[in-house]
């Protein structure tokens, strides 16, 4: 889909008042790069660009100009159904990320078959210099290695994490507070052993007792290992 068909497309499915929503939540996106358009818009665009067959000329187009076309981008990776093609599209767009809902919109499910490669990947990607390729590294750590696959190794490369970015500490609590649902009794050390900065160590507990999935008694031990700041 050329850039300019794809532009008049997005325009005539923006939506203002999305689009002032989405200001308020990704602060760290330019105001003129969101056209203001629905996720399941862009799905269904990233979809119809994925079964074209076409859609390697769209991958190759970075930097994007718009946050719409980094989502699809996202969405467009996230159903590629080869492993090595997938992991070589993400290596390349992970740069380029520069705000959480790309990030977090980036979910191949292709991954969930190749848990040894991935993890190799996650750990690089963990140690980079920067914060969403970070947030991408544990979000794969999150959502790939914590059920089957868990190990008590895991955590502890979460837990030696230390970040002054915002949405690299928020993705750590939101890992710990998952992997407390999932493995709570090998998980709950690095909280009694406050292994986190306070910040993230208190972030974590919060959103554990906001969880359905931890009881009303391991929450109440959980809020008293709260930390002052």
């Amino acid at each position: 889909m050329e850039k300019t068909v794809l532009y008049d497309r997005l325009k005539e499915l923006q939506d203002l008042k999305y689009r002032d929503m989405q200001l308020r939540i990704i602060p760290t996106a330019e105001p003129e790069t969101i056209i203001g358009v629905r996720t399941p818009e862009l799905k269904a665009i990233a979809k119809e660009i994925l079964r074209s067959g076409d859609y390697a000329v769209f991958l190759k187009e970075l930097p994007h100009r718009l946050f719409e076309e980094n989502q699809i981008h996202a969405f467009i990776i996230s159903g590629i159904k080869d492993f090595n093609e997938c992991m070589e599209a993400v290596e390349e767009f992970l740069p380029y990320v520069d705000n959480w809902a790309t990030c977090d919109q980036t979910s191949p499910g292709v991954f969930r078959k190749h848990k040894d490669e991935l993890l190799e990947h996650a750990k690089e990607w963990i140690g980079s210099e920067k914060a969403y390729t970070v947030r991408f590294g544990v979000k794969m750590l999150m959502e790939h290695f914590l059920d089957g696959d868990y190990k008590p190794e895991y955590p502890e490369i979460v837990a030696g994490l230390r970040s002054e970015e915002y949405y690299v500490n928020m993705m750590i609590a939101w890992y710990f507070a998952t992997a407390l649902a999932k493995q709570y009794e090998s998980v709950l050390p690095f909280i009694e052993g406050k292994r986190l900065d306070a910040w993230t160590h208190n972030k974590a507990i919060q959103k554990s007792v906001e969880s359905l999935r931890i009881g009303d008694g391991q929450k109440q031990y959980l809020k008293s290992l709260k930390v002052a700041r």
